[in-house]
């Protein structure tokens, strides 16, 4: 999520202010340059808001993808442990068969009695009672002896395992909290703006959209060195992330979307390359790892490019010193200057 007002340090994305969300406004009493102060204040309060929900959207998606994988394995591990039970049931079935038909033909083997009476581990640690069982028995109860072992070691893990599910779940919780009330009160403080001011903003922000916008098509067309966007400089999975995400320009960002409707900063990243046939991480900082790295002047189209020092917003490079990017809250897919953003590196990915 970034700003573009280029007159001003590198920020976030401006809040767009018409919307679901928008909500009766309380009109300020002061002169009207007092007016133009708070309103700028406010604007400032409102993006640290939208900066500090990517943070923890970032993170929110972090724990959702760990959900994901925990979940996996705790599947797996319940499956393992059902299918060792079934066979556990077995062998002492087999062995039970065996009792059986020593007890109607005159008694049972003494190493059966001790097997039903005890514990076998114990009975197999004396090489006298190993001497007095066949070798299939002693087979039989080493294989039950194996499973029993696997068995406590599978449940142990799965329940450690459910322990951290647990652990993630109420960390999603929290992230998502987080997130709404940040957003909840970036729209309190907008709230406090006046018709006239909210509107002055969302002329601003449909401006500095429409210019980036028109920006990006003419360096489509034919950039200032004269070369086309895409160029073949770049990987081609990533010109072919680059084609499919420009499909999406005008798409809302909604935290934690991947989709095709709707996106947030990694998530649009995420769809985009999943149509070339590339599957990213969830997270933008693990999508930082996830090509060759690649400076600024290496950038070729179709690169992923990282922003902010904790590599929290993430987009596509689109040649000609433009980014494609799902931007924020309030905002839209959309192309903006490579350096509206504090940029940091590139990856080119295949």
């Amino acid at each position: 999520m970034a700003s573009h007002r280029r007159p001003k340090q590198p920020s976030r994305a401006r809040v767009t202010v018409f919307g679901a969300t928008a909500a009766a406004t309380v009109a300020l009493s002061s002169q009207a340059a007092q007016a133009a102060e708070t309103k700028e204040q406010v604007q400032e309060r409102v993006d640290q808001l939208h900066e500090e929900a990517a943070i923890a959207t970032e993170e929110y998606n972090g724990a959702k993808e760990r959900e994901g994988q925990l979940q996996d394995e705790v599947e797996t591990l319940q499956d393992s442990a059902a299918r060792g039970q079934e066979e556990l049931n077995e062998l002492r079935s087999g062995l039970g068969s065996i009792a059986a038909a020593q007890y109607r033909t005159g008694g049972l083997d003494p190493s059966v009695q001790l097997f039903l009476s005890g514990d076998p581990d114990a009975y197999l640690e004396r090489a006298s009672t190993l001497n007095q069982i066949t070798g299939k028995q002693a087979e039989t109860l080493q294989l039950i002896e194996a499973k029993q072992r696997t068995l406590a070691q599978q449940r142990e893990e799965a329940t450690e395992k459910l322990a951290e599910l647990e652990d993630t779940r109420d960390e999603l919780k929290d992230r998502k909290d987080t997130i709404q009330g940040k957003l909840n009160e970036a729209q309190s403080l907008l709230n406090q703006l006046t018709e006239e001011e909210r509107a002055a903003i969302a002329a601003a922000e449909a401006e500095e959209a429409a210019a980036a916008q028109a920006e990006a098509e003419r360096a489509n067309r034919s950039g200032s060195d004269g070369r086309p966007v895409l160029d073949g400089s770049g990987s081609s999975r990533g010109q072919a992330a680059l084609a499919a995400g420009a499909t999406k320009v005008g798409s809302p960002y909604v935290w934690g979307a991947t989709g095709p409707n709707s996106f947030d900063c990694s998530g649009f990243t995420t769809w985009s390359f999943a149509q070339a046939g590339v599957q990213l991480p969830r997270t933008s900082q693990a999508q930082a790892n996830a090509g060759m790295r690649v400076s600024e002047s290496q950038l070729a189209p179709g690169d992923i490019v990282l922003f902010y020092g904790d590599l929290h917003h993430v987009g596509i490079y689109a040649g000609n010193g433009q980014v494609l990017h799902s931007p924020g809250t309030g905002k839209y897919v959309e192309y903006t200057g490579l350096h509206t953003m504090p940029f940091q590196f590139g990856v080119r990915v295949g």
